[in-house]
């Protein structure tokens, strides 16, 4: 039996960081509730992560306007950083040299996902033996 996940995606396409660093907000935020993710990145002290927040928020959107999923049961199910261009430029260097700096930009997406809520399984009592000493026996 396959089970069908209602999905919603939202891109943030040459976002100016390295995707390294912002990998590093995109990994604090995978797995969370959607909620938990928007307080994460308001709290977080990164200068990227108020573009994350808008991304996520779009995402929370598009589940809600496009999917009319319930947005307290959304999760953060995928968020993944790549490479964008990177623009090359030069600063002046000893003995007349030129040397290079590099400035990298990075596409980031996120997906939500609803998550299904289980009903909560009763714990079955277990019978627990009494055990019997051999003291007790005797009296």
């Amino acid at each position: 039996m396959t089970e069908v996940v209602k999905k919603a995606k939202a891109k943030a396409r040459t976002l100016r960081i390295s995707p390294r660093k912002l990998n590093l907000v995109a990994e604090s935020i995978r797995g969370l509730k959607a909620d938990k993710a928007l307080a994460q990145l308001t709290f977080s002290t990164k200068r990227i992560a108020e573009e994350v927040k808008k991304v996520l928020m779009s995402a929370i959107a598009n589940a809600e306007h496009n999917h009319n999923m319930d947005v307290d049961r959304l999760v953060v199910s995928e968020a993944y950083v790549g490479k964008a261009m990177v623009m090359k430029r030069f600063q002046a260097g000893a003995k007349g040299r030129a040397n290079r700096i590099i400035k990298p930009f990075s596409n980031l997406t996120i997906i939500v996902a609803e998550k299904e809520v289980a009903p909560k399984a009763e714990k079955a009592k277990k019978a627990t033996k009494k055990v019997v000493t051999n003291k007790e026996e005797k009296n």
